[in-house]
């Protein structure tokens, strides 16, 4: 037995690197003949804990990644008085969406690997307290270069939610019950965004611009508190770690170690592979890339919506700024909707699940995604083929909302495929996913504006429709040959 606790030991075979850092990530059961290697009892399994306090962790997690994107989206209706207060032009503005919607797509590619080896909880804590604290320069901004640096800085900072929660939804509910609690995480960080136009649209209408990011802070400070309070670490090699530095101070013995303590290669390329883990998912693995561009596009055009609304329904319809913030409401109303629906999805997966004897394909998780897939396209249509001025306003509304609900299917599809798929890695599966998503959701409000005056509100509608149409047989065809590529991926589970 070793007695070497040092988290640096040389690695001896650098072609099975991979595979090890997943074996290590895995919690053991402890080898018998080894009774110093510490154990994942049922007391200490997240898995294991009350109903009702794993339900109170994944809502405030939730809500925290509710806030994180209503702060990107805040900024919608903000633009005009940030640009006359701040001596700017509009295209500038438009950057305050762009740059905190980029820092959200590549802090995940860093927090998000990171929490595999450190935990949940002390990346939830760390980013939200620096996503207060650097938001207040947003509130109070001398000028549009300090406003926008740290537009980006928060977006960094809130981050973590964007990748890190599917782990620890992961990490609280086991395969047969993890999708119920996936929709809900699924829908939190998209009603963000719905919920930042229509706040705003009210606040500006009303008052200040600046009020918009004071919201923010007291929103923050409030999900600050019951992360503290709430939330409990829920990483099992973590909490092995942990249980291990217990028993050797109270016990004395330094024999006492957990498998994580002992992974053969040093703490510096263990922090090395996680961050480019994200990466190269992206780059060998055609299934995550494929479904992580789906997602992409879909969340792009949610993004582009916050710039083609005004222009639909101010533009054609003589909206003012509140009530274009209400008209947000369809795509909201499409996602809580969606959300209804889970309770018919458990009963199928439940039915699976007696079909494969426990043993579901992650597979079957992507059958939601295949009515997401209809749904987006013919919601979009329906917005392109109304938004004449001759056609009532409620029509491009009506199509929202099939539209919304869509996103949530596909997503909840998509979410819950990459954290049972890809389970060794959840949080980099996340991680790469939204990277990809945020990237489209930064670039494409830069040319709303542009393709929508050149192409007008039905065309440039109808082209956003047709891209997802062509997307839309993804779900179908990796439903019946994803197995088979999993068997050939280094890094998803195989059956």
């Amino acid at each position: 037995m070793s007695t070497n606790n040092s988290e640096t030991i040389t690695l001896s075979d650098p072609a099975d690197f991979e595979k090890q850092v997943q074996a290590a990530a895995l919690p053991k059961d402890g080898d018998p003949a080894d009774p110093y290697q510490v154990k994942l009892e049922p007391e200490d399994d997240p898995k294991h804990l009350s109903l009702w306090f794993k339900w109170l962790a994944v809502l405030t997690i939730c809500t925290s990644s509710s806030c994180a994107t209503f702060a990107s989206s805040v900024a919608s209706f903000s633009e005009t008085g940030l640009a006359q207060d701040l001596h700017t032009v509009h295209e500038v503005t438009i950057l305050s969406i762009s740059l905190y919607v980029l820092g959200l797509g590549i802090g995940p590619l860093f927090v998000g690997p990171l929490s595999e080896l450190y935990g949940r909880n002390i990346i939830y804590r760390t980013s939200y307290v620096l996503f207060f604290a650097f938001t207040w320069p947003t509130a109070f901004p001398p000028n549009i270069a300090t406003f926008l640096v740290f537009r980006f800085i928060t977006g960094l900072c809130g981050s973590a939610f964007l990748s890190v929660a599917g782990g620890s939804v992961s990490d609280l509910f086991d395969n047969r019950s993890v999708a119920t609690p996936m929709a809900v995480y699924t829908l939190s960080p998209f009603i963000g965004p719905v919920l930042g136009p229509l706040i705003s649209g009210f606040i500006v209408q009303n008052t200040d611009w600046r009020w918009c990011y004071r919201v923010l802070l007291i929103w923050q400070a409030v999900q600050t508190i019951l992360l503290f309070t709430c939330v409990p670490e829920t990483y099992a090699p973590v909490i092995l770690k942990r249980k291990a530095k217990k028993l050797r101070k109270t016990t004395g013995d330094k024999n006492y170690y957990a498998p994580i303590e002992h992974q053969e290669h040093s703490l510096f390329r263990m922090i090395l592979f996680s961050c480019y883990t994200p990466f190269k998912l992206l780059f060998y693995d055609r299934m995550a890339l494929a479904l992580d561009t789906w997602s992409a596009l879909l969340l792009g055009i949610l993004y582009l919506a916050f710039q083609a609304f005004p222009i639909i329904f101010q533009g054609v319809h003589g909206f003012n700024d509140q009530s274009t913030g209400l008209a947000f409401l369809g795509i909201g109303l499409g996602m809580v909707l969606a959300l209804c629906a889970q309770p018919y999805w458990n009963r199928l997966f439940r039915r699976e699940s007696e079909k494969y004897k426990g043993h579901v394909p992650p597979e079957v998780r992507l059958i939601p995604g295949q009515v997401g897939g209809i749904l987006a396209p013919i919601g979009l249509y329906i917005m392109a083929f109304t938004t004449y001025k001759q056609v009532h306003w409620i029509g491009p509304i009506i199509g929202s909302i099939p539209f919304g609900a869509g996103v949530i299917f596909i997503y909840t599809g998509v979410f819950t495929y990459l954290v049972t798929a890809y389970r060794p890695i959840a949080a980099s599966a996340m991680a790469s996913n939204s990277a990809m998503r945020s990237t489209f959701a930064a670039v494409f409000p830069l040319f709303a504006g542009a393709m929508y005056h050149r192409l007008g509100t039905v065309g440039a509608t109808a082209l956003l429709a047709g891209l997802t149409t062509l997307m839309a047989p993804l779900p179908f065809i990796y439903y019946k040959i994803g197995a088979r590529l999993r068997s050939k991926s280094r890094f998803a589970v195989a059956d």
